[in-house]
């Protein structure tokens, strides 16, 4: 599955939702579900951490739908093989 694909499944399953919740309620949906993939991974349990990495997915999916953005092209378009900002696979920036 592309990622156009799933944010295409996103958008069908949630939108209308989504939607109405509008951009800062969904957006702290996306912020609650990264707080909860910061604690499986202190927690170290594996399948709370895959539903959790899941669910922040879902959540910036249904963002980015909600904000009308193609997010496998803006990906694609900044990250296209290389660094943004040094150019270089893999990337050589300094820390």
């Amino acid at each position: 599955m592309h990622i156009r694909e799933f944010q295409n499944m996103m958008r069908q399953l949630y939108f209308d939702r989504d939607s109405d919740r509008g951009t800062e309620r969904t957006l702290d949906w996306l912020v609650d579900e990264v707080e909860e993939l910061r604690e499986a991974l202190k927690e170290g349990d594996t399948k709370a951490i895959e539903e959790e990495f899941a669910d922040v997915l879902a959540w910036l999916a249904s963002l980015a739908n909600v904000v009308n953005i193609n997010l496998e092209k803006a990906a694609l378009s900044k990250y296209n093989n290389k660094c943004p900002k040094c150019g270089l696979s893999p990337c050589e920036c300094p820390f």
